[in-house]
């Protein structure tokens, strides 16, 4: 039976599902990440597909190839960074290895057989520690000549006032970008500074001011991908897709930012929840 492995390289997690040829889930595991050590972070990948069988394997990583080097590059799991993944996956499994960004597995999974199912254009969000963005056309990511298709949280906030000042600064070098406000630690930062309180559990939908920031900022980034690239659906995951509220809130709110007279584009909560990203990884091999 030919099954599609797919691996999710998070940060603190890596897991791994199979699926049979009909998608049904046949194999999943989930283990620590070994942090900071790039050797044993490819043995324990290497483990973990031996034990899901023989098939096609996909990995999705916080980053993405260089289309110059085949290195990895702009990933948050920086012990990842200029290291040939790919390339050393594939001697030590002896068989092709396909790696894609993790936001872009995500989006595949939800626009295959999640939340996007049956759109044409779906545009993946992850709102987690980091801010992560993807794109799929016909149930096929898009990835560009640059490989950072979709990559809206190093993007800087649009429309900043007084109360978006001073631009906190980005990991990546920058200020102002998107994933500083919209993050989990973006959204404890702001309400921190707000307050002068720690985030307590669920306070962002507890914290009427703070959840109206959050929700209002969402809404101006998000109108800027509509603008731009018009999806059928926008589909949200990480631990902020959880919040019920911005399903109905967001949307009211984007509808002033969107060069429009009526915006159609839906804004649904992803699937498969935490699963969506191994999934989209195993999907990166299409039906043959």
């Amino acid at each position: 039976m030919a099954l599609r492995i797919g691996v999710d390289l998070g940060g603190t997690k890596i897991e791994a599902i199979a699926l049979d040829a009909s998608g049904a889930e046949v194999f999943r595991k989930r283990v620590p990440t070994p942090r900071g050590d790039y050797g044993r972070t490819l043995h324990q990948i290497a483990l973990l597909i031996g034990e899901a069988g023989e098939g096609t394997v996909g990995i999705g990583i916080p980053g993405a190839l260089s289309r110059v080097t085949g290195l990895v590059k702009n990933a948050n799991s920086t012990w990842l960074i200029g290291k040939p993944l790919k390339e050393d996956l594939e001697r030590i499994l002896g068989r092709e290895v396909r790696v894609e960004n993790d936001a872009n597995c995500f989006t595949l999974s939800e626009a295959v057989d999640g939340a996007g199912k049956g759109a044409r254009v779906v545009f993946g969000v992850i709102l987690g520690t980091g801010v992560g963005g993807g794109i799929a056309v016909e149930g096929k990511v898009l990835t560009g000549p640059n490989a950072i298709a979709g990559e809206w949280g190093h993007n800087p906030l649009p429309l900043p006032g007084p109360g978006d000042l001073p631009l906190p600064a980005c990991y990546c070098g920058r200020f102002g970008c998107i994933e500083t406000y919209l993050s989990g630690p973006g959204l404890s930062r702001d309400h921190e500074a707000s307050t002068g309180r720690k985030l307590p559990a669920e306070g962002a939908v507890k914290d009427e001011k703070t959840f109206a920031r959050y929700a209002e900022r969402l809404a101006r980034a998000l109108a800027g991908v509509i603008n731009v690239l018009d999806p059928d659906v926008i589909v949200l995951g990480g631990g902020m897709s959880n919040v019920a509220r911005l399903y109905a809130e967001v949307p009211r709110l984007w509808t002033g930012h969107v060069f429009s007279d009526r915006v159609a584009t839906r804004l649904a909560r992803n699937a498969h929840g935490d699963s969506s990203g191994v999934r989209g990884a195993a999907w990166l091999w299409p039906a043959t």
